[in-house]
C-alpha cells in the first residue's frame, strides 16, 4: 500500500512560482513512475508531467519550458517546480504513483490558484 501526500499549493499572482511536493509512504517509490496531474473546475483531469524511476521525464505541451518535475528517491518525494504561472494553471494538482505490477495510487490533491 502506498500513501501520497501533496503539499505546496496556494495562491500566487500570474508570473509567479510555486513548488509542489508529494511525499510517498511504502518501499516501492524508487521503482514506480511518478506523475503530476491537474483538474480544473468543469474539466477532466489531465496529465501535467511524469518521471520514471530512471529519471525520464514527459510534459504536457502546455507546461513545457515552465514546469520541471524531479524526484528524490532517498526522500520518497517527487517535486513539481512551476514557474511563469498563469490563470489557466489554476486547478487541483494530484500526485500519482504507478508502475507495472506495482499498483496505481493517487494523492488527495492540492489547490493551486493563479490570480491575474
Amino acid at each position: 500500500q502506498v500513501q501520497l501526500v501533496e503539499s505546496g499549493g496556494g495562491l500566487v499572482q500570474a508570473g509567479g512560482s510555486l513548488r509542489l511536493a508529494c511525499a510517498a509512504s511504502g518501499n516501492i517509490f524508487s521503482r514506480n513512475t511518478m506523475g503530476w496531474y491537474r483538474q480544473a473546475p468543469g474539466k477532466q483531469r489531465e496529465l501535467v508531467a511524469t518521471i520514471t524511476n530512471g529519471g525520464t521525464t514527459n510534459y504536457a505541451d502546455s507546461v513545457k519550458g515552465r514546469f520541471t518535475i524531479s524526484r528524490d528517491n532517498a526522500k520518497n518525494t517527487v517535486y513539481l517546480q512551476m514557474n511563469s504561472l498563469n490563470p489557466e494553471d489554476t486547478a487541483v494538482y494530484y500526485c500519482r504513483s504507478f508502475g507495472y505490477g506495482l499498483g496505481d495510487y493517487w494523492g488527495q490533491g492540492t489547490q493551486v490558484t493563479v490570480s491575474s
